[in-house]
């Protein structure tokens, strides 16, 4: 099976050297996709340290910061294009378990998408700030009232079985940041088979989120206005 594991980067010195090694006790020859938007915290030196040492680590780098749902689409059409069996997508960031990697890949041959649930575990968000869970709670029951589905839309943890799903469908998510995850899940779900399975998800110990407040702001009103504009696609 080909296999390339999608990180997009941006800003995340020290945590790219941990996720590698996480990633190679997997012990298999899947391609490491590093998508970096230009970051300027010696992120690029650290990948680029990482592909002199492996051929199976590959680096895009992108001339400006378009959005995580952007980089996600870039390197989605790029294993498309390159004849990908299967994508995994995880954040660099340390807090996606990449043991979870060889389970989805399993599964994967029965389903056309794999996603990941936080709330299947009443511990899973236990480390986090009351503030960041407050919030990826309500986007959770938000999302799920509005739009009328029953899964974790919004983690970027997922396996794509690039046999089955269609790159066009994914394209038609149209937002270039983090509503990315919730409107691409809506959108494959009317026409694919999706699993989702839980997951613990730690608060990252090295570095910042890049989620600010105005993209939370953003996200609420192209929720509002995407549940409105579904009843006619």
């Amino acid at each position: 099976m080909k296999a390339a594991i999608i990180i997009p980067t941006f800003n995340e010195s020290g945590n790219i050297v941990p996720l590698y090694q996480k990633l190679k006790l997997i012990k298999k020859n899947y391609k490491i996709f590093f998508v970096d938007d230009s970051s300027n915290d010696g992120t690029i030196d650290e990948i680029k340290s990482l592909i002199k040492k492996d051929k199976n680590v590959i680096l895009k780098v992108r001339k400006i910061k378009n959005g995580i749902g952007s980089a996600h689409k870039f390197a989605l059409s790029y294993c498309f294009k390159k004849k990908y069996d299967v994508a995994i997508t995880l954040d660099a960031d340390g807090t996606h378990n990449p043991k979870l990697i060889p389970y989805m890949i399993k599964l994967i041959n029965n389903y056309d998408l794999i996603i990941t649930n936080r709330f299947k575990y009443k511990s899973a968000l236990k480390n986090w700030h009351w503030m960041r869970k407050f919030l990826t709670l309500v986007r959770f029951y938000l999302v799920n009232i509005l739009l009328n589905i029953n899964y974790d839309t919004s983690g970027g943890f997922r396996c794509y079985n690039l046999k089955k799903i269609k790159l066009s469908n994914i394209l038609i998510a149209k937002n270039q940041s983090y509503s990315f995850f919730w409107e691409s899940t809506y959108i494959l779900s009317k026409k694919y088979k999706i699993k989702e399975i839980p997951i613990t998800l730690p608060y990252r110990k090295i570095g910042v989120s890049k989620m600010k407040f105005k993209d939370v702001f953003y996200a609420f009103i192209y929720l509002l206005f995407f549940s409105i504009k579904r009843f006619f696609l």
